[in-house]
């Protein structure tokens, strides 16, 4: 993993990664990987390296707020954005400051594509919409479209968030956050993934840099999704994402709601909808039969796309 700093154009320093090809490999494609709300580069190697074997060169990120890149608020462990085009910028910084050089360095330009999960997902829907031309392709899963309230009524979170940032986004904890360390969180009972084996990965990487980890979200930060979720919400603005999409659902989630992701996926005029009936939420961190059935649903899109993108 090649490590680089990017800087933002409201000067935020991020923390980006390449997973170079051998030398001499031709590149099939350029794979654009972007991680949820709380997750790091580190969290994402074994896909990464999965990718390559796939001869696909990485790239990744760590959002602002969160992993190795620069945070500003609640002693460095609280994810805030006043609003998702902060995220729409780390993006952009990505592909002007790491994928252009990669791509000028080939011989022959290759496809870019996308690989994204939750909050990743949702910031690149964003991207799609207005920049339509961007990614040949791309694939999200189980995307942030509508948080799931936890047995909350959402009415009242909505109230809540708004009057707390009457004033500017709030730099305060949704509650409960404040006091979840993720390294104590125990395997049991977890909302995103069955397999003890990638769960315990995860949090021997935060134990052995604890600085990686954050506890979650401010109300700023919510207040600002709940905009965004509602922009996405709108069949016009789905309608208009053109990029050719598969989207993955996760039939166990409980942490993003699955029936608006289906509902999004049958507006997309060039989507296909795929629902992994027993995954929880991170479906890349699952067990290996929920894996199996995720990459052989992923070749045969991105196969075909490859071979559509070769003859056009």
């Amino acid at each position: 993993m090649r490590v680089q700093t990017l800087q933002t154009p409201d000067r935020r320093q991020l923390r980006a990664a390449e997973w170079e090809l051998p030398a001499g490999t031709v590149p099939r494609a350029i794979c654009v990987l972007l991680n949820g709300h709380t997750e790091f580069l580190e969290k994402y190697g074994e896909v990464a390296e999965e990718l390559n074997a796939r001869k696909f060169a990485v790239v990744s990120l760590d959002w602002r707020g969160q992993g190795a890149s620069e945070r500003k608020v609640y002693g460095n462990r609280a994810g805030h954005v006043g609003s998702f085009e902060e995220y729409d910028a780390d993006l952009v910084s990505l592909l002007l400051q790491m994928v252009e050089p990669i791509q000028r360095g080939l011989a022959q330009r290759v496809p870019v594509i996308a690989l994204a999960h939750s909050m990743g997902a949702h910031i690149l829907f964003r991207f799609l919409h207005d920049h339509p031309r961007r990614f040949a392709f791309a694939v999200a899963l189980a995307p942030m479209l509508e948080i799931d309230p936890g047995g909350r009524k959402p009415g009242q979170i909505k109230a809540l968030t708004f009057a707390l940032n009457l004033r500017g986004p709030s730099k305060r904890f949704v509650p409960g956050v404040e006091e979840r360390d993720p390294l104590e969180l125990p395997f049991e009972g977890n909302p995103l993934t069955s397999d003890r084996e990638r769960f315990e990965r995860t949090r021997a990487l935060m134990k052995k840099q604890p600085f990686l980890r954050i506890n979650g979200p401010t109300f700023g930060w919510l207040g600002a999704a709940l905009t965004s979720m509602a922009k996405l919400s709108r069949p016009s603005y789905i309608q208009e994402i053109t990029t050719p999409l598969l989207v993955f659902g996760a039939g166990d989630d409980h942490v993003v709601r699955t029936e608006p992701i289906r509902q999004f996926a049958k507006h997309l005029p060039n989507g296909r909808y795929v629902e992994i009936e027993e995954a929880r939420h991170e479906i890349l961190m699952e067990n290996d039969q929920i894996r199996a059935r995720f990459w052989h649903e992923f070749d045969t899109f991105v196969d075909a796309q490859l071979a559509n993108t070769a003859t056009s």
